[in-house]
């Protein structure tokens, strides 16, 4: 495998800083609905992370129009494992929690508009609706545990790939030379 079949730098660098961000989020959102004492604290930069990752987002699909995609030379498929870029759990999970975040600022008689971080504030989406609030908290947890069930199987893959077929496929996603050729 060449150097020149590895992603862009952007494009591994959009990779990395969306994985860091989700497994933050996801600790924190586990963390939060476990902990009554720091709940405030912890809801705050939950939404700062879900914000960042939902614009993330936007960038990496921006950016899978422009950044070239390596060909697949060399590399093992196995079975139907997804090859392009879909809408998944990671893009409808924050966008989910921001969602339910807007409507449940009716909940308690609080109708003002409460800034998410650092004076962002969300614009709201509808009126406040228990209902619909409920549906997408459950989804948005759903969502968070299916993400989750995504992860172990994309982290499956790449031990697959990295210690058993050794075909140099994470080369192409990390920033060194590749860890396993043949």
């Amino acid at each position: 495998m060449t150097a020149g079949e590895r992603y862009p730098a952007r494009t591994r660098i959009l990779h990395w800083l969306t994985a860091i961000l989700v497994f933050a989020a996801l600790l924190i959102g586990f963390a939060m609905v476990n902990s009554l004492g720091s709940y405030a604290a912890l809801i705050g930069i939950h939404m700062t992370i879900g914000l960042s990752i939902l614009v993330i987002v936007v960038v990496r699909a921006a950016n899978r129009f422009h950044a070239p995609h390596p060909g697949t030379a060399g590399v093992r498929r196995e079975g139907r494992a997804p090859r392009g870029r879909r809408l998944g759990a990671v893009d409808v999970w924050p966008t989910s929690g921001a969602a339910a975040r807007r409507l449940g600022d009716g909940i308690g008689g609080r109708h003002l508009p409460r800034p998410v971080s650092a004076g962002v504030t969300l614009p709201r989406i509808a009126p406040f609706d228990a209902n619909l609030y409920f549906v997408l908290r459950q989804m948005h947890t759903v969502l968070a545990f299916l993400l989750v069930a995504v992860i172990a199987a994309h982290v499956s893959a790449v031990l697959l790939h990295t210690l058993s077929l050794r075909d140099g496929m994470l080369s192409r996603m990390t920033f060194r030379k590749a860890l396993t050729q043949r």
